[in-house]
């Protein structure tokens, strides 16, 4: 099978601020050009819309937070409802990158903050068994899958989920054209997104490269197909596998 060549990739993303980055690195050694456009962008909701959930802030000793959005977005809205976050609150994070970035809110300290090794909720469960009498606040996108939720409720932990941001798609730009031989997803909103945009698209030999098992099934769901997909034991990252992909072309 001839593989297409690849002179032009849309990265479903904003540019990285770093002139110093796997994207212009391709660029360089692969001769491709990378156009960086989003396909989505993230709304919080509004205090009215938060408050119809019923959850109120005062009623939780502990925060379960997956990014750093989610981070921004439980602090902004515990200020339009004018909770003063206690300094006994404990928070529970997927990441180390996540739990230091709670250091813009909050004075850190490592009995208070918990973070998964390998960025997995599951590395929490032991310090959760270890206090049995937390009351857990999950902050979530309008957008995710219940996979956590229903772990956390296997072990027998009780996680209120709350729903404090949204994802939206954004309009294609009328003066661009949408013709690129390679196109990187990164969610499933994403995917969404470009289907909301391209109704009738066909993928023809159009490249698609995708990242995470999520986007991947919505990538299918489409009835189109990935191409390139990452993670992988040999590609981490969806910068690797797209350089091991064009490193292919030229053999």
């Amino acid at each position: 099978m001839i593989m297409k060549a690849i002179k032009n990739i849309l990265i479903s993303q904003p540019r990285p601020l770093s002139e110093r980055n796997p994207y212009a690195d391709m660029e360089a050694s692969y001769g491709v050009s990378c156009e960086f456009q989003q396909l989505i962008k993230v709304e919080g909701i509004g205090i009215r819309e938060f408050r119809d959930q019923h959850v109120y802030f005062e009623e939780y000793t502990a925060v379960i937070v997956s990014s750093r959005l989610g981070i921004d977005h439980f602090f902004r809205l515990c200020e339009e409802a004018r909770y003063t976050v206690p300094q006994t609150m404990h928070y529970y994070c997927i990441s180390e990158a996540v739990g230091n970035y709670l250091q813009k809110y909050i004075q850190y300290r490592k009995r208070k903050v918990f973070t998964a090794e390998n960025n997995r909720f599951e590395d929490l469960l032991p310090a959760m068994f270890r206090r049995p009498n937390e009351k857990y606040l999950m902050v979530l996108s309008d957008v995710h899958n219940d996979d956590d939720l229903n772990m956390f409720a296997e072990n027998n932990i009780k996680v209120q989920p709350a729903i404090m941001y949204r994802t939206v798609p954004i309009e294609w730009p009328k003066e661009k054209s949408f013709n690129y031989d390679m196109i990187v997803l990164f969610t499933p909103s994403g995917v969404a997104a470009l289907k909301k945009n391209f109704p009738d698209w066909e993928q023809g030999d159009t490249v698609i490269a995708c990242f995470g098992a999520n986007t991947l099934a919505a990538i299918e769901e489409n009835g189109w197909h990935a191409d390139i997909k990452a993670p992988t034991p040999e590609c981490p990252s969806i910068t690797t596998a797209i350089k091991q992909y064009l490193e292919s072309q030229q053999d």
